[in-house]
């Protein structure tokens, strides 16, 4: 998945997110400081954070593996009371450019059915549980009716922005106000959009009605800043979350014939996640979802100053700094599927945005997404199979290129119960392989949401279609034309032009094929 970024930047800076979780206003921080918090997610008593790095295939000495990254020696000696609340996180569920406002969108995060729909009465984005009140028909199927209420195809109950139920077609208007009724109302979970990402709290309890005061989700300044230009990918995954946010993790695949060995080390790991160091590359995963870092060069990044109130700036330098930041959010869909939302973010190269649409960045994202989709379905698998505890046991890691993929698991199993708590919704077994035509789906898994490439996928299909009536007319007008009537120059033009559209129409249907409905990825024919 590092290969979804270029490597020809140099150097990295230190990007920061903030997590600020009480009632403030959100801080733009520069990017060399460093990743802080101001308050944990959760206050734990004992703040003992220890560096290591994964085993190196080099000689070391005792003291040196002893402080060796072990993750059972590791987890049998710290305190076990620090847990990770799955349910008591906000994740992220589709960018707001993927959304229309039309109508409502069903979708599944952490093994909660939601629908999503834009209130035009509050001008807000909705996130409630995709289940009727009357029959559980999913409201995802309805539709946004005259008044900007959420409509229930099946029979037409309406619902408004708190979720109470404001009409019901069958109950007759002298009676009883049964719509009135706590029954009738749909639950409701707390959302925001922040970083042009529509979010969630995954707990629709009323007790956190208003959470977003309290405690908000990870915030990127760089994608809110005019001087960088984004680019926003969403692909639902045939794997789980854990093998998924792995994978991203993992520098060494990107270049399996030509790797190198790679100094990594973890600098801290505790309940909200854990930063790596890479030379001058710092790497930070946030759970549940988020992993990032930021390529830089230009400038100096050694030229820094403190401020008095503790902060590291860097003085105006004359050469200005390119940064390119990458993000991925790795979301928990259901066991054996997950959700990936990739984000780019940079202060240069922003003329490729203007002059080119988004669906023609996501081909080669989307390339480098299928190469690894078998692989990952099939590891997760086997990691099933042997069973998540026993992960360490089960692969051998003795490099320091898989230190992140060591942290993580350490990290799950320390503090996330070793896999997603899916609660009782599922019996945790993996769905069975599908057939390569389903598991490297482009179509539903990516293209249908897509607002670029729906759009794209629309026009080139318009634009085969009038190629091929294009090849035919020409066919047909050389055809019905006598001899005296049309010239050789002419005759000729025309069977010219409809063997050119005809073989643009069928090269056009093959791009559009493997484009935007599947791909097969062969690594030993590439």
């Amino acid at each position: 998945m590092e290969a979804l970024g270029t490597s020809s930047f140099p150097t990295f800076t230190h990007p920061l997110i903030s997590r600020t979780i009480f009632e403030k206003p959100i801080i733009q921080i520069p990017l060399n400081q460093k990743l802080t918090s101001s308050v944990p997610v959760i206050l734990s008593k004992k703040g003992n954070f220890k560096s290591f790095t994964a085993i190196s295939p080099t000689a070391q000495s005792t003291e040196e593996s002893e402080n060796s990254l072990s993750v059972d020696q590791e987890t049998e000696a710290e305190n076990q009371e620090e847990k990770f609340d799955w349910y008591a996180q906000w994740y992220p569920v589709m960018p707001i450019c993927d959304l229309d406002k039309r109508r409502p969108h069903g979708k599944r995060v952490l093994g909660i059915d939601i629908v999503i729909w834009w209130d035009r009465n509050e001008n807000d984005w909705k996130v409630f549980d995709d289940s009727c009140p009357h029959r559980l028909a999913p409201l995802s199927e309805g539709r946004i009716d005259q008044w900007g209420r959420l409509q229930c195809v099946y029979h037409g109950w309406c619902f408004g922005s708190s979720g109470d139920c404001k009409f019901i077609p069958q109950a007759p208007r002298d009676g009883p106000p049964v719509h009135t009724s706590s029954k009738a109302c749909v639950a409701i979970y707390p959302s925001c959009v922040q970083n042009n990402i529509l979010w969630f709290w995954a707990n629709s309890d009323p007790q956190y009605k208003d959470i977003l005061l309290k405690k908000k989700p990870p915030y990127i300044p760089q994608l809110d800043d005019p001087s960088f230009t984004n680019t926003m990918l969403c692909r639902d995954i045939p794997c789980g979350y854990e093998v998924l946010i792995e994978n991203i993790m993992d520098p060494a695949h990107a270049d399996r014939e030509g790797g190198k060995p790679l100094d990594m080390s973890i600098q801290k790991l505790d309940l909200n996640g854990f930063t790596s160091k890479q030379l001058f590359v710092n790497s930070y995963f946030i759970p549940p979802c988020m992993f990032y870092g930021s390529f830089g060069s230009g400038g100096d990044p050694s030229k820094k100053s403190t401020s008095s109130a503790g902060t590291t700036e860097e003085p105006p330098s004359p050469v200005p700094q390119k940064n390119m930041l990458l993000l991925f959010y790795c979301i928990p869909v259901s066991p054996g599927n997950s959700r990936l939302i990739l984000a780019t973010s940079r202060n240069f190269g922003d003329w490729m945005q203007r002059f080119f649409p988004r669906w023609l960045f996501h081909i080669r994202q989307n390339l480098v997404l299928d190469s690894d989709l078998y692989l990952l379905h099939v590891e997760e698998h086997k990691i099933m199979d042997v069973g998540p505890l026993n992960w360490h046991k089960s692969c051998f890691v003795p490099t320091k290129a898989d230190a992140n993929v060591v942290a993580f698991r350490t990290w799950l199993k320390k503090y996330g119960g070793t896999q997603v708590d899916w609660g009782t919704k599922f019996s945790r077994l993996l769905p069975p392989t599908p057939p390569r035509e389903q598991l490297f789906d482009r179509y539903w898994s990516h293209t249908v949401n897509c607002s670029s490439c729906s759009l794209a996928y629309r026009r080139l299909n318009a634009l085969e279609i009038a190629l091929q009536v294009i090849s035919i007319a020409s066919i047909g007008i050389v055809a019905a034309g006598k001899q005296g009537i049309m010239s050789a120059i002419a005759r000729n033009t025309l069977v010219s032009m409809a063997v050119l559209c005809f073989v643009a129409s069928k090269w056009l249907s093959h791009f559009i094929y493997k484009t935007f409905w599947y791909h097969d990825y062969d690594h030993g024919l590439r």
